[in-house]
């Protein structure tokens, strides 16, 4: 029931207020449930003047946090937008859901419910202006909100009826760097800006850089427009206002990967003196140091309206009667980011990064159409291929370690990778068995790669999948983390994965061959059989690294077979490794053109078409020559 009348919600809140417990704290709570208001930010990293970046121009977002409180440790757990958001309208992690890929539209479990469902039910008029973007076709954004569109607002609530609205501005967002302001008319100069030292300091680097930075100071005029208007209309006092970013971002290094500068957010809550017993600090205008994420957002709102949280949520209330301890630990994830994939989860505690990587055979600045948009990442490329890049700024190009530790107090653009010295073995080993016992406890569905999964869970939520009881992941964890440190003593272990009866596991056994290059030669037999997989997955790691073993004629021939497959993401994952092995032969043309004309519709939206046309652009083929027209 949806509560539309004063006198219902009066009576809510009785009932609500006469649950409460005060946490801890002596300030009476107020027999109304307060307004939320969040204002978001698409793409930015904390770079504000409150967070002391002298070089930015924040001052409503400075002011904000002289009235509130600044968490100094709020992530997201994703470092992109939709898995982010899916994320945070559930409360349950989107690789626990089966929504970590961008983009992707596999259906939500009906175990899942969304955060405006519990507030709705509790009275409150729930409003998103307008971004939804919850990287699943299963929710509907007319169903959940009351509104959701370009003029929704919490002016249109009945009378009395506390309200939830969501303001979103994409200001800042990556395409904001797409089209180029001239040097003279930006308000940073680009002379003047800091580059981190993992970019080199190019022309177009320096410029995106101070663009970015104008972005940053037009977003907080945006946010103060926000605030002045709550204000004017008399509602500061009963509302709380949260702001942040929805990730990090923007160059590249940040958006799309699981370092600081991808997962770290400002985060600022403003609570009404009238509130004061949800202060998470003693006055306002206080530091938070409780590391947060955003799989949290949703239980805290449950939690600061007196509803109980419900058990499918994975995260931890950081406010209200429901607010849990401190958590040693936050967690973010990486899945296929567009047409490229890749696999990596991250743990954070207050001092330490660590992350795995789950294809590590792959370089971290793998071509993304959207990305390379930006002039920035071209120089930066550029600057790489002519050797003008030092040792720090020439990582991005190559491929990863199996295992990254960073000490982001003391090396807080991470650049120097702990995870190989002796004297960090401990907080390695710490924090490797943090990532294993959180990917074992919310059930991660990245360690069945992408197209095997959708041909085995059907219409089959995959949520629901992983707790059906049809598949055993610890051993499928176990093999991935095998697999991936790349150790040759592993041998006989990984040519066992290959004929196991579970396919990840096979999948696994393949990447830990591959891994191994010239090391896996005696099992050359064992991946030549795994060419006849009835994974497509397995059949497309065999064939790479078959081909690097020097077997490139079996390879190809596997290679173009998936090609042929009808799940586009097994042809996706297959034009990625054509893609990285540099192979061009004829045939191999072919292939992917009758993929292409095989296609229903020439739709960017299909990764596996996105995916064949960076190929034919890469080997400089004329579209035309093949038919083809890319009308995009």
């Amino acid at each position: 029931m949806i509560f539309k009348t004063f006198s219902s919600y009066a009576l809510l809140c009785f009932v609500t207020i006469s649950t409460f417990t005060l946490s801890g704290c002596q300030e009476k709570a107020p027999e109304e449930l307060p307004n939320i208001l969040w204002l978001t930010s698409e793409d930015n990293s904390p770079l504000l003047g409150c967070y002391g970046d002298e070089f930015a121009t924040t001052p409503n977002l400075d002011e904000l946090a002289s009235e509130g409180f600044l968490y100094t440790h709020a992530y997201a757990n994703a470092p992109v937008c939709a898995p982010a958001r899916n994320t945070i309208i559930t409360g349950v992690y989107a690789n626990s859901g089966g929504n970590q890929h961008m983009r992707s539209t596999y259906p939500k479990s009906e175990t899942v419910r969304t955060y405006p469902e519990f507030l709705r039910n509790a009275g409150y008029y729930c409003t998103n202006n307008t971004k939804t973007d919850y990287n699943t076709e299963s929710i509907d954004p007319k169903q959940i909100w009351d509104e959701c569109s370009r003029d929704a607002h919490y002016k249109n609530r009945a009378p009395g009826q506390p309200f939830f609205a969501v303001f979103n501005t994409n200001i800042s967002h990556e395409s904001c760097l797409h089209d180029s302001i001239p040097d003279e008319q930006l308000r940073h100069s680009p002379d003047e800006v800091f580059i981190p030292p993992h970019h080199p300091a190019t022309p177009a680097m320096k410029h995106d850089w101070a663009q970015y930075y104008d972005k940053i100071e037009d977003l907080d005029t945006q946010v103060g427009k926000w605030l002045q208007e709550l204000e004017d209309a008399g509602l500061s006092e009963n509302t709380i206002v949260f702001y942040y970013g929805d990730h990090g971002g923007v160059l590249a290094r940040s958006k799309r990967f699981v370092y600081e500068t991808g997962t770290r957010v400002p985060f600022i809550v403003r609570i009404p003196e009238k509130y004061k017993h949800l202060f998470p600090a003693g006055k306002s205008g206080s530091k938070v140091n409780r590391l947060i994420s955003f799989v949290d957002l949703a239980p805290t709102l449950l939690s600061i309206a007196g509803i109980p949280i419900p058990e499918f949520m994975q995260g931890n209330a950081f406010l209200g009667e429901q607010k849990s301890a401190d958590p040693e630990y936050v967690y973010m994830f990486r899945g296929r980011m567009d047409e490229r994939y890749d696999m990596c989860r991250a743990v954070r505690d207050q001092k330490y990064r660590y992350i795995r990587n789950y294809m590590p055979y792959r370089i971290y600045g793998q071509h993304l159409e959207y990305l390379w948009r930006a002039p920035s990442v071209g120089s930066w490329e550029q600057a790489y291929l002519n050797g003008d890049c030092n040792e720090t700024q020439s990582i991005f190009w190559n491929t990863k370690p199996a295992e990254e530790l960073y000490d982001t107090e003391n090396d807080p653009w991470e650049v120097n990778n702990l995870a190989g010295d002796p004297a960090y073995k401990d907080v390695l080993i710490r924090m490797r068995a943090a990532n294993h016992e959180w990917v074992s406890r919310i059930e991660d569905t990245g360690f069945i790669p992408e197209a095997d999964r959708i041909d085995r869970t059907g219409e089959m939520p995959v949520y629901d999948y992983m707790r059906s009881g049809r598949i055993d992941l610890e051993p499928v964890i176990d093999a991935a983390e095998t697999a991936t440190l790349g150790n040759p003593e592993n041998l006989k272990t990984l040519q066992s994965f290959l004929k196991n009866d579970e396919s990840a596991i096979r999948y696994w056994g393949a990447t830990g061959l591959l891994i191994l290059g010239e090391n896996a030669t005696p099992a050359k037999n064992d991946l030549l059989a795994a060419l006849n997989d009835e994974s497509a997955n397995v059949v497309t790691v065999a064939a790479e690294a078959l081909y690097n073993l020097g077997e490139k004629e079996p390879a190809k021939k596997a290679l173009l077979s998936v090609l042929e497959n009808p799940n586009g993401f097994a042809r996706c994952h297959a034009l990625n490794t054509i893609d990285c092995i540099g192979e061009k032969s004829p045939e191999i043309v072919e292939g992917v053109v009758n993929m292409i004309k095989g296609l229903p519709e020439m739709d960017r939206s299909r990764y596996d078409l996105r995916a064949a046309k960076w190929l034919i652009d890469k080997w400089n083929l004329a579209p035309e020559d093949f038919g083809l027209n890319f009308s995009w």
